[in-house]
């Protein structure tokens, strides 16, 4: 089965995009908030718990993956949807980022990368090629293109080879995805740099593919200089694909990439910060271990529909976190996805109805404001 023309923008308002991606598993409606699935689980979380919450779409994660279970190995169970129980769309990076985080552990060429597995040390190698097998095995329903993930700062010379060893891996991994029920995405680096960014952009959407991302951002730059990019940039990807920005991020983020002309988003922030204590509230972020939560029977977000909050009390949820309690991370985490998955929901309503620029300047206010 081959997806024609799979993105279709519904209705704009200024650069901000309503549209619907079809994929193999379902129809997707962006702007979108993909919760993480790392080792093809989203930690503390089931399935049916993460549909609830509004879930459409997981990320799963190539390299850990590959290290463990296998491909092999989730490909004899029935692929990654049966393995998880996840009959919705997943999207899988191409394991360019996590091989990138390595630093000493890996060896970049013109093939691929040759590094050790952070589990034993034991060597491996992923090229485009490698990349593309992994998962296609993995039954993928949007496979990213192997890309080198560039650190922060980086001298120009370094974000021109960069992006055009990208490119040129771009070119293999089309030529190796071989399987006509996934969407491959094409990814653009380029650093900070507008005309880098933009240079990158237009090379690799020379290739045709049913959408494109942009990599190389929240690798450690001052987070304003990430904004400012993204409303110089955007808009040089094509209109009538999906845009994916990789690895971001806050609610604010989230509201002002939006606003910049960005469909698609995926971070592990709002599940990690929960297992840590942090809950993103309509009223800014709240630390749950504060003193001050102590003798508080009131929920972490009154104007919240989540599970967590029409049933516990910010001194209970305290309480759990301090005694380091399994469900503490639980509730905590139904919190924050819930909440993502709201503020996407809201975005895309506001897009509708022509209210986005009203519901952008609230959020920037909203998320601006300090932790509580």
């Amino acid at each position: 089965m081959t997806i024609s023309s799979p993105f279709k923008v519904l209705h704009s308002q200024g650069k901000a995009r309503r549209g619907e991606l079809k994929t193999f598993h379902g129809n997707i409606q962006t702007p979108v908030f993909m919760a993480v699935g790392t080792k093809a689980t989203v930690k503390a979380m089931t399935p049916d718990e993460l549909k609830d919450l509004g879930t459409q779409i997981l990320l799963g994660n190539t390299y850990h993956l590959h290290l463990r279970p296998t491909e092999d190995l989730i490909q004899t169970m029935g692929g990654l949807h049966k393995f998880m129980n996840w009959d919705r769309p997943i999207l899988t990076d191409s394991g360019g980022f996590q091989v990138f985080s390595l630093s000493g552990l890996r060896k970049i060429t013109e093939e691929g990368v040759h590094f050790k597995s952070h589990l034993d040390g034991a060597p491996h190698f992923l090229s485009p090629e490698t990349s593309m097998q992994i998962q296609i095995k993995l039954g993928s329903d949007i496979i990213m293109a192997f890309d080198e993930c560039l650190s922060y700062p980086a001298t120009p010379k370094q974000v021109e080879e960069n992006s055009e060893l990208t490119y040129r891996w771009l070119l293999r991994s089309k030529a190796a995805m071989t399987r006509p029920e996934s969407l491959l995405f094409g990814i653009a680096q380029g650093g900070l740099d507008k005309k880098s960014r933009i240079k990158s952009i237009e090379q690799i959407t020379q290739v045709d593919l049913p959408g494109y991302a942009l990599g190389g951002l929240s690798v450690g730059e001052p987070i304003h200089l990430m904004h400012e990019l993204l409303y110089q940039v955007t808009e040089a990807m094509p209109f009538n694909k999906p845009r994916y920005l990789m690895g971001v991020g806050t609610p604010l983020d989230l509201v002002l990439a939006v606003d910049a002309g960005m469909d698609m988003f995926d971070c592990v922030m709002p599940t990690r910060v929960a297992r840590n204590g942090t809950l993103f509230t309509w009223q800014g972020k709240v630390s749950i271990k504060r003193e001050q939560y102590k003798l508080d029977d009131g929920p972490i977000d009154r104007a919240c529909g989540c599970y967590t909050c029409r049933n516990y009390s910010k001194s209970y949820l305290r309480h759990l976190f301090l005694s380091g309690e399994i469900l503490g991370a639980r509730l905590n985490t139904i919190h924050n996805l819930y909440f993502y998955m709201d503020l996407m929901a809201q975005i895309r309503k506001a897009i509708e109805d022509d209210r986005w620029p009203q519901f952008k300047q609230e959020c920037v206010l909203r998320f601006s404001a300090r932790s509580n």
